[in-house]
């Protein structure tokens, strides 16, 4: 009996890890296209871009995801689809307003990476009782994540 409850539990991580997962491996896989087809001629730009799709929509996105998936063992649900959404289309925002200028699309980007974490944070309250520090941990880099946000987007005014 426990058996198949672990095996559903595992099952609802996965789930809810997935997109999060996936997602992330296009964002780490454009980013070394972008490298590669830049390496010759890279600005700070390409250069800034690349790492961000990188660090931010590969990496963190990664980890946001197990978070949900492994470290919250009741999230709510209904929080990870908005929350997923919301990151990618942020994370899409920020790149495509540093990219092209438009200071507005990289505001509404950052805006809505905050949005996203405050959702995961909130979708994990209900923890795994048997990882309650890496819970915490992960909670403490989200709120350090969401509160860096506007710092960056504060540092990407200035150097409009």
């Amino acid at each position: 009996m426990s058996e198949k409850l672990e095996m559903t539990g595992a099952s609802g991580a996965l789930r809810r890890a997935l997109p999060f997962f996936v997602a992330a491996a296009v964002y780490v896989i454009a980013g070394g296209v972008l490298a590669a087809a830049t390496a010759y001629v890279t600005t700070q730009k390409t250069a800034w871009a690349t790492a961000y799709i990188v660090l931010v929509g590969g990496v963190a996105q990664a980890v946001l995801g197990a978070a949900l998936g492994w470290l919250a063992q009741h999230a709510r649900t209904a929080l990870v689809w908005p929350a997923f959404v919301l990151f990618n289309v942020g994370s899409l925002g920020v790149l495509a307003g540093q990219l092209t200028g438009v200071l507005a699309l990289t505001f509404t980007g950052g805006a809505l990476l905050v949005i996203a974490l405050v959702l995961i944070i909130i979708a994990t309250r209900r923890g795994a009782p048997a990882h309650p520090v890496l819970l915490w941990g992960f909670r403490a880099v989200a709120v350090i994540l969401a509160v860096s946000i506007p710092t960056g987007l504060v540092l990407a005014a200035v150097g409009a």
